[in-house]
C-alpha cells in the first residue's frame, strides 16, 4: 500500500519508520509532524498508529493541544546512568547533522536524522530532546546526492585497505581519466567535499611516482569501485600535518604571504586564522597579515574577494600576476 505523496516508501517502511521515531525519542509529535516526516496524510499516520496498537501492544500515548492531536511513546525507565546523553551533548548532534546536511547526500542524511532520533532514547527520563534549533543555507551548494555510491566506495576502500579503481573528470576536462588509488582520508573544505589518496599503479602500466599526492573533489568522480589489490596505511601519515600547515588545500611549496588589508576586509580578517604561525601588525587605518600557503591560485582568489580593500605585497610575482588579472578584468567591464 503505498501514498501518492511518497510513492518510493512501502507502508511497510513507513510503520517502522513511525515506530522507531516514536520509540527512541520519547517525544510528542502533532499529526502535522508526523505526516511531513513520512510524506503521507494525516489520516495515513492515524491508520499507521492503530496498526502499531493493536499488532505490538504499545502503549501510545495521545493529548489535545489546542486544536492539534499529539503522540507519543513512554521512553523506557531503568537505562544505565553511563548512557546517558545530556541536553546539551543531545543538542551537538543536532548541531552536526545540520551543518552536514549539504555535503552528505539523501541516505546518509537520512542515516545522521535515525541516529539523531535514537539518541533521544539516552536523555535521562522526563527530559524530551528539543526541538532542533540549526540550519544550513544550501545556495551554491554541490548535490551530493549524486556522489553518495562513489562515496561510499571510498569508504570501502579505506575500511578494507583496498586500492580504487577511479574514473575522474577534472574541471573543465572533456572526458574522465581512469587510474587507482589507495584512499586515505575524506575531509570537507568550505563547500566541498575531497579525498586525499596515494596513487596506486594501474596493472600492465609503469608507475610514475606524482609530484604531489591526488587531491579528489568527491563530486567529480563518475565511477569507483574497491579491487582486489590491497594496500598498507602509510605508518607516518599525519592529515593534520599534511593539510592544516598553511592557507589552502592544494599541497605546493610552502612560501610566505603578505597582506595589507583594510576597512571590512581588516575586521573579516581578524576574526580567522589562515595558518599556524602567523602575524597580524597593526597600523592606524589598515592592518599587515603575515601567514603561510601552499596554493598560489587560492591566495589569488581570496584577494580578488577583497576588492578594493586589499593589496598584496609578498610574494611579489604573484602580485604581478594579480594586476594583470585586475587589468584584464577592468578591460572586460569597460567594453
Amino acid at each position: 500500500m503505498q501514498h501518492k505523496n511518497s510513492p518510493d516508501r512501502s507502508y511497510g517502511e513507513k510503520l517502522i519508520s513511525l515506530f522507531a521515531q516514536l520509540l527512541f525519542t520519547g517525544r510528542a509529535y502533532s499529526l502535522t509532524e508526523l505526516a511531513r516526516s513520512l510524506g503521507c496524510s494525516k489520516q495515513s499516520v492515524l491508520r499507521l498508529i492503530d496498526d502499531i496498537t493493536l499488532a505490538y501492544d504499545v502503549p501510545l500515548c495521545t493529548e489535545m493541544r489546542g486544536r492539534r492531536k499529539y503522540i507519543w511513546i513512554e521512553r523506557m525507565r531503568g537505562l544505565d546512568t553511563a548512557a546517558l546523553l545530556s541536553e546539551s551533548e543531545h543538542r551537538s548532534l543536532q548541531m552536526c547533522r545540520a551543518f552536514t546536511e549539504h555535503l552528505v547526500g539523501s541516505k546518509t542524511y537520512r542515516e545522521l536524522q535515525r541516529a539523531v532520533e535514537k539518541s533521544g532514547i539516552h536523555l535521562p527520563v522526563g527530559e524530551e530532546p528539543a526541538p532542533c534549533a540549526f540550519g544550513v543555507v544550501r545556495t551554491g551548494a554541490i548535490d551530493y546526492s549524486k556522489s553518495e555510491k562513489v562515496l561510499r566506495t571510498l569508504i570501502d576502500g579505506m575500511d578494507q585497505r583496498r586500492v580504487c579503481e577511479v574514473s575522474y573528470r577534472k574541471l573543465g576536462a572533456r572526458r574522465s581519466k581512469v587510474f587507482r588509488i589507495k584512499p586515505l582520508k575524506i575531509f570537507s573544505h568550505r563547500e566541498s567535499v575531497y579525498v586525499h589518496a596515494r596513487l596506486a599503479k594501474m596493472p600492465g602500466e609503469p608507475y610514475k611516482t606524482p609530484k604531489y599526492d591526488p587531491l579528489l573533489a568527491v563530486h567529480r568522480f563518475t565511477r569507483a569501485a574497491v579491487t582486489d589489490t590491497p594496500f598498507r596505511r602509510p605508518a607516518n601519515y599525519d592529515f593534520e600535518a599534511v593539510m592544516n600547515q598553511g592557507f589552502g588545500i592544494w599541497n605546493h611549496q610552502k612560501f610566505r604571504v603578505v597582506l595589507e588589508l583594510d576597512g571590512w576586509a581588516a575586521a573579516f580578517a581578524r576574526e580567522r586564522e589562515w595558518s599556524p604561525g602567523q602575524k597580524i601588525e597593526e597600523f592606524e587605518d589598515h592592518i599587515r597579515l603575515h601567514f603561510w600557503s601552499t596554493s598560489e591560485p587560492e591566495v589569488q582568489a581570496l584577494v580578488l574577494s577583497f576588492g578594493a580593500n586589499a593589496r598584496l605585497l609578498e610574494p611579489e610575482h604573484l602580485a604581478s600576476k594579480i594586476a594583470a588579472e585586475i587589468a584584464t578584468m577592468f578591460e572586460r567591464y569597460r567594453s
